[in-house]
């Protein structure tokens, strides 16, 4: 091999060598030119995979962190407001009493009194605008519905509060459960509580029944899956009931498994009813009392117990008088009338009464819960239709806030007992008398005792005396007891027991005097005998106030129908500032001294209402100044975590710049010096 051959494969191996050093460097140095410019270690996933998995993991909760801070100082904003409505609503409270206080005097005149109504009448309009104030998340009254329209409007002659729900939630990290709104309980204008659903309407099982509105038969609702099926101790089946929605889905599927089975064995196993409801379970038409049907889970399934077709151990469905268990559906608004225990026929009337005005709704129209809704809803008297909380029974709520007098009663048209029915007449045999006089109950004298002996005197504790229109001016005294006073139908027993033994006593027939409830209407009812000239007289006995709690009192005596009719003190009202304002504007228009007293009285409940409330409120704007700081500290760490991990170090990064610099530098002049070389500059 020649010298020049060899001197120029030695230069082609030394560039190759020299630009291949070359290259690394300038390609380390582009890297470090474009991590100090950026200013950042790790600008891709391939430079360091854990570190860049571990970026972008932080990325995404300094994201959610900024969302969440900017959605706390929302909820700041927010409850700063709601704050300012309470204090102004307070304010509207503290003038209203005050106004109540100066006008109780005896030298103050009904002409004054009238002028101060007027006052009251301004602070109306002004809680009226408070009521109404928005702030950066809708409606500060707006519940839930915040944005959708104002909560409070005028309704004839009150104000009906519009709102529904707990307040407007939104994603507050650790303070979640801060409303950013004040919900439907709030002192300002609220709806009533829930009163009705005295009946379990007990729906029954339909095709249209959807799985979702089930109890199910171990009361942890109905989930879908497979179920299991064996005929007469024959190889079991699987059913696949995953996916459907409705338990007629869930019948149709099981029926045509099991004829499924008829026509591959010839056995008939259902006669012609095949699989049906009765009430709130599943029933097979099984053929030959020794015919069985046996349903079970496979694996950890629990769909065929979910459905009442499955126990443990398992029982055949023959056994079980052909029917699963009762699998509690719970009503919707979509439940038709007819599937509801007592309403197989078309429903009647009812009188719907609310601030001073009654209305005569006829519900014969109605097939579905939705239906009725809409009805008693369209009458336009602020009454609110929803389902008791275990699905059995349909509840009222008063939207309406006016005078207490005025508050909303629901009852029976003249002939019918449509109200009864559905469980939502106001006083009804089943309604508590610890709801009468608006949750106030009814206070009987008990256990008053003889000062001399010390021992229980019956006649100290009688609380009213009924005086007949007879000749002799009978006297029934009551003694009611704490027994007594637990509902309407618990009462009249007691009242008519205490009658009869009076009666007979007098020679009187047993319905010379008879204690029932106004088939009509609402009230208590005390009915004398036709042939009696004189009306019925309740008087009051040892100062006890039972006699006025029931409306006994203030009843009208009706001369045709010899039957006193008390006033109806199961009235439902709207406890609120509004309420109590109108209460307070009527009784000063009136001249009721007593009246502008109990409204003063009110008024200052509202006051200690307004303050829980406006404590309530303070305490949820400390939870979001607590989770602010906790949201910024644990964004400071996050943040100082992912800096250390993709941020570089710019004197360091000066260094190795320096150095590759120098790297590169010795590169090209080694290079340079040796690509001038030959073979004979090695030969001596």
């Amino acid at each position: 091999m020649t010298s020049g051959v060899i001197d120029r494969v030695t230069n082609q191996m030394n560039s190759r060598v020299s630009l291949a050093t070359l290259g690394r460097t300038n390609l380390a140095l582009f890297a470090l030119q474009q991590q100090i410019s950026t200013g950042r270690s790790i600008l891709r996933s391939s430079d360091d995979v854990v570190k860049a998995a571990t970026i972008g993991v932080l990325d995404d909760r300094l994201l959610r962190s900024g969302q969440i801070t900017r959605n706390l100082q929302h909820a700041d904003s927010a409850l700063s407001v709601a704050d300012t409505t309470l204090e102004e609503a307070v304010n509207v409270a503290q003038q209203a009493k005050s106004i109540a206080s100066g006008q109780v005097g005896a030298t103050v005149t009904a002409a004054e009194r009238a002028g101060q109504s007027r006052v009251v009448d301004s602070l109306l309009l002004g809680l009226f605008n408070i009521a109404n104030q928005e702030g950066v998340a809708g409606y500060i009254l707006g519940a839930s519905q915040s944005a959708s329209r104002a909560p409070v409007e005028a309704l004839r002659g009150g104000y009906r509060y519009r709102g529904r729900g707990d307040g407007l939630l939104t994603d507050l990290g650790s303070a979640t459960a801060v409303p950013l709104t004040l919900g439907e309980r709030n002192p300002i204008a609220s709806v009533s509580q829930r009163t009705g659903g005295q009946v379990d309407l007990d729906p029954v099982l339909t095709d249209d029944t959807r799985l979702a509105d089930l109890g199910g038969a171990r009361g942890m609702g109905v989930a879908t899956g497979v179920i299991r099926m064996s005929i007469n101790n024959a190889a079991a089946v699987d059913v696949d009931l995953s996916g459907i929605d409705t338990a007629g889905e869930a019948r149709v599927r099981i029926e045509r498994a099991v004829r499924a089975h008829e026509q591959q064995t010839g056995v008939t196993v259902l006669g012609p009813g095949g699989v049906t409801f009765s009430g709130g379970r599943f029933s097979f038409d099984v053929q030959g009392a020794a015919t069985t049907i046996v349903f079970s889970d496979p694996g950890s399934g629990v769909t065929a117990r979910d459905l009442g077709l499955a126990r443990i151990p398992a029982v055949p469905v023959a056994v079980a008088q052909n029917q699963g268990l009762d699998l509690s559906p719970r009503l919707t608004m979509r439940t038709p009338l007819s599937a509801m225990a007592g309403l197989a026929g078309p429903l009647g009337r009812i009188v719907i009464s609310n601030v001073g005005q009654a209305v005569e709704v006829d519900l014969s129209g109605a097939t579905t819960l939705q239906d009725l809704r809409n009805l008693i809803e369209g009458a336009d008297l602020g009454v609110r239709v929803e389902i008791s909380a275990d699905g059995r029974g349909v509840e009222i709520r008063n939207e309406l806030a006016g005078r207490s007098s005025q508050s909303l009663s629901i009852g029976e048209a003249a002939g019918g007992n449509t109200a009864t029915l559905l469980g939502i007449r106001t006083m009804s045999p089943a309604t508590r008398l610890a709801s009468f006089n608006f949750g106030k109950g009814v206070t009987i004298v008990d256990g008053a005792a003889d000062p001399i002996t010390g021992l229980v005197d019956p006649d100290r504790n009688v609380d009213f005396e009924i005086r007949l229109g007879d000749a002799a001016g009978t006297v029934v005294p009551v003694d009611l007891r704490p027994q007594d006073v637990v509902s309407v139908q618990t009462l009249l027993d007691r009242i008519n027991a205490e009658i009869q033994p009076r009666l007979a006593a007098a020679g009187l027939p047993a319905d010379a005097l008879v204690a029932g409830l106004t088939p009509h209407g609402n009230g208590l009812t005390l009915v004398q005998g036709s042939s009696f000239a004189g009306p019925i007289q309740v008087g009051v006995r040892n100062n006890s106030q039972a006699a006025h709690d029931l409306g006994l009192t203030g009843g009208t005596y009706d001369t045709t129908t010899s039957t006193l009719t008390g006033e109806d003190r199961a009235k439902v009202r709207v406890e609120c500032l509004f309420t109590h304002l109108l209460d307070l504007r009527h009784a000063l228009t009136v001249n009721d001294v007593s009246g502008i007293q109990f409204a003063s009285g009110d008024i200052e409940s509202a006051i200690t209402r307004l303050a829980e409330a406006r404590g309530v409120v303070g305490g949820y704007g400390q939870l979001i100044e607590s989770a602010t700081e906790r949201e910024a500290d644990r964004a400071l760490m996050d943040e100082t975590v992912r800096s250390q991990l993709r941020d570089i170090d710019f004197t360091e990064a000066a260094s190795r710049f320096t150095l590759l610099q120098t790297q590169l530098e010795a590169g090209l002049r080694t290079t340079a010096m040796a690509s001038q070389r030959s073979l004979l500059d090695f030969l001596g």
